[in-house]
């Protein structure tokens, strides 16, 4: 199973079908929509996922320009707000390096994200008044270990111990194994998020156990495994003395972009379950 190189829990499963203490769920109108419930890290040990709920929405292209791109953002946020609380802060941290295309999902989301902690300080209670019903949320894209000398999961952690908040949604760029689900899926899960692990550069995990509080791991595949790739064109792998190689559309810019505002929509809209399609959107 280690051999699959991905994080979609979906492609994991479809990989070893039928094990105990995993079961799937399908559902969705805009969106294909395939919730897997793993019981317990032993029960996860064999597609390499630990306990949670992943849920994977698929779609034709996750693009601006759909027809149904409205429906298709509120059907996402109604799929994020069960994982979020009730209330309190919720610190939403993009992950990944904004230099590199592929890498830059996490600080293209968290660039549209409202942030709104502060205020109850920076406000009056009349310009408040005005305002519609908004939650504590706090943002942050700090860039990658090559860039800070820090490993994301120090950096989260510190901010954590600090303002304390309720949850951590974590936005990252993913890698697949199958070709059509590159820059078309979006995945979340409650377990946490080992940063670079998809493409063999594993960083120190981000989860509740890590963190000291709920995570929420949003994620696009950008990157594809050009072994596993092959293996899905042909049939077979290719030789193993070939090099490791990861492959990316070559309309990156254009799926970063697209993919970026429709989660970064969802995500406004799930933090502010009174705030409209074309408020959230206007923030892009």
């Amino acid at each position: 199973m280690e051999s699959i190189r991905t994080d979609l829990a979906l492609e994991r499963t479809a990989a070893a079908p039928h094990l105990p203490g995993i079961t799937q769920a399908q559902r969705g109108e805009f969106f294909s929509i395939t919730e897997i419930t793993i019981a317990n890290d032993t029960c996860g040990a064999p597609i390499g996922k630990p306990a949670g709920r992943y849920v994977t929405l698929e779609a034709e292209a996750l693009s601006r320009t759909s027809a149904q791109y409205a429906e298709m953002v509120q059907e996402l946020a109604q799929e994020m707000q069960p994982f979020l609380p009730q209330k309190g802060c919720v610190f939403v941290a993009g992950l990944g390096n904004r230099a590199i295309t592929p890498d830059a999902l996490g600080p293209r989301v968290t660039g549209k994200i409202l942030a709104t902690r502060h205020f109850s300080s920076a406000l009056t209670e009349e310009e408040r008044a005005h305002l519609p019903d908004l939650r504590p949320v706090c943002v942050l894209a700090g860039g990658v270990l090559g860039q800070t000398g820090m490993e994301s999961a120090e950096l989260l952690e510190a901010v954590c111990r600090q303002i304390e908040p309720a949850m951590v949604v974590a936005v990252d760029a993913l890698a697949c194994a199958e070709l059509s689900r590159l820059g078309r899926t979006i995945q979340m899960s409650d377990s946490g998020i080992a940063p670079g692990s998809g493409v063999a550069n594993h960083r120190a995990e981000l989860s509740q156990k890590t963190l000291g509080v709920p995570v929420l791991a949003v994620g696009v595949p950008t990157v594809v495994d050009l072994h596993t790739a092959a293996q899905s064109l042909y049939g077979k792998p290719m030789p193993s003395d070939r090099p490791n190689m990861m492959v990316t559309p070559r309309d990156i810019d254009r799926l970063i972009d697209h993919a970026g505002d429709l989660v970064a929509c969802a995500l406004n809209m799930a933090l502010h379950p009174g705030m409209t399609f074309a408020q959230a959107e206007s923030l892009g």
